[in-house]
């Protein structure tokens, strides 16, 4: 499965099913097949999923030995992020399964 993240006034944010439903669970929206983030939710989203980025670099400095491990979240929230901040600013809801 695939969360296409959509909005009236950019492009779409495609992401695989388990980073879509970690993006969905970190801004506390239920990971269903629809859904809705309105404009005044987005300030909050945007700052949990930064939460979420440094806490996960956190542990990597802790627990790491210098080697990349693959794509890290902060790498994977980006686009979706940039969609919220552009969404936030057009006054615009982001929705997805629509």
């Amino acid at each position: 499965m695939l969360y296409r993240f959509k909005s009236k006034n950019m492009g779409d944010v495609i992401m695989l099913e388990p980073n879509g439903r970690q993006m969905l669970e970190i801004i506390g929206k239920s990971p269903g097949a629809r859904g809705i983030i309105l404009p005044q939710q987005m300030t909050g989203a945007i700052q949990a999923i930064e939460a979420a980025i440094r806490l996960e670099e956190s542990h990597k400095e802790k627990d790491g030995d210098g080697l990349p491990e693959g794509v890290g979240l902060h790498q994977r929230a980006k686009p979706f992020i940039d969609m919220l901040r552009w969404n936030l600013t057009a006054g615009q809801e982001v929705v997805w399964g629509v």
